[in-house]
């Protein structure tokens, strides 16, 4: 951010680039910060554009590859009071356009979800659902036809049935079966949407399917394939995990183990990172995002946003606090986001204004990385965090 600098006789004098936004907004208001001797003025603005709203924490599976296997957070569903909350916040966030219904339990088991995509499409705002696919039945998925949902993002970790099996416990023909079925609703009803997305969460166990994954997807009119890294919250998916510090086989190129023959769906397969190094950027701030928990709790990413413990990138256990900026059973959603926290944070994320962790010769023996917090800028830290080397990925 400008500093603030003072004239020959000592008068606060801003930079043109805020003189101007004042004159365009005269009541525009500013936090004042301060960052190693410099001062900071961190405008006030309900810019919010991304909403992610978690309805349960309830899954109907038990994936190997979950939060859910080590968080202390109970399960439990949003209560429409809390959800009508939400709603009633929405005009003071004038620049929303998406909301998305997601996190780490299944959205369609919630019982009043149908009423919940309704009640943001009636404001005209564009809809994504997270699901694991197997509750898409051929009611659900005309009704999510007939909402006009925007996009379905289905996680399938694995194209063969044993591999699926092996990681969420169900059966592969489900999914694929309730994925032809919304293909045909849509047909039927004659729309486009919801287009569909897959979600693929990728392991030492099933890299080998990549290259049969474009063809599923290619049958499915999938109109993009998001491939993500595992986060390791357990012993057992720390041996899976294809990332680390340096590029390792078979990926020494930077390149992916998928034959060229094979990109049958050019420009739709989305490719994670797989060491680290990148510069860091934060796409959940970049966007503008926030999420709101089943309990009404706001926080500013998915990272931050239950209590959990997991491997972190040298292998050594991390606890990671939820880190709530408000709530929306007391405040609205534009208060929470212009306060004085929520901004700073947004501000320091977005300068990265973090140490490196991974990259620090004292690692070994810092015990502040068993737990989400720095030696010096504002914690919670980002420092290692691998959504912001885009390692670990989020629709």
């Amino acid at each position: 951010m400008p500093k603030i600098i003072t004239d020959d006789q000592g008068r606060l004098a801003l930079p043109d680039e805020f003189v101007q936004r004042r004159r365009l907004a005269p009541n525009l208001e500013y936090w004042l910060d301060e960052r190693e001797g410099e001062l900071i003025l961190r405008p006030r603005l309900p810019d919010a554009r991304k909403l992610y709203i978690e309805p349960t924490t309830i899954c109907n599976l038990h994936c190997r590859t979950c939060i859910r296997n080590v968080w202390g957070d109970p399960e439990a569903e949003m209560s429409m009071d809390t959800f009508r909350r939400v709603v009633d916040s929405l005009e003071s966030l004038p620049n929303l356009t998406r909301v998305i219904f997601t996190g780490f339990g299944e959205p369609l088991s919630h019982p009043e979800i149908l009423e919940m995509i309704e009640a943001m499409r009636k404001r005209d705002l564009t809809v994504s659902v997270g699901s694991n696919g197997l509750l898409l039945k051929p009611e659900m998925a005309r009704e999510l036809v007939k909402l006009g949902v925007d996009r379905l993002v289905v996680s399938v970790d694995g194209v063969r049935p044993e591999t699926y099996a092996g990681v969420r416990g169900a059966m592969l023909s489900d999914v694929l079966s309730n994925i032809r079925g919304l293909n045909e609703a849509k047909h039927e009803l004659g729309s486009l949407f919801p287009a569909l997305g897959i979600e693929f969460v990728v392991l030492k166990s099933n890299v080998a399917e990549l290259a049969e994954l474009t063809g599923l997807a290619s049958r499915l009119n999938a109109a993009r394939v998001l491939v993500s890294n595992v986060l390791p919250y357990t012993e057992d998916m720390r041996k899976e995990i294809l990332y680390g510090y340096e590029p390792r086989p078979p990926f020494k190129a930077g390149g992916w183990p998928v034959k060229a023959d094979t990109w049958v769906m050019l420009g739709t397969l989305d490719l994670p990172r797989m060491h680290w190094g990148a510069e860091r950027r934060c796409r959940f701030v970049q966007d503008k995002s926030l999420v709101v928990g089943w309990d009404g709790g706001v926080a500013p990413c998915y990272a931050l946003s239950h209590n959990y413990r997991y491997f972190a990138i040298d292998g050594r256990k991390k606890h990671v606090s939820r880190y709530l900026l408000g709530n929306v059973n007391q405040q609205s959603l534009s208060e929470i986001w212009m306060a004085e926290d929520y901004v700073r944070f947004r501000g320091e994320v977005r300068a990265f204004h973090f140490p490196s962790c991974p990259n620090c010769d004292l690692r070994e023996s810092c015990d502040l990385r068993e737990r989400n917090e720095g030696c010096w800028g504002l914690n919670p830290s980002c420092a290692d965090c691998l959504w912001a080397q885009d390692i670990v990925r989020c629709p």
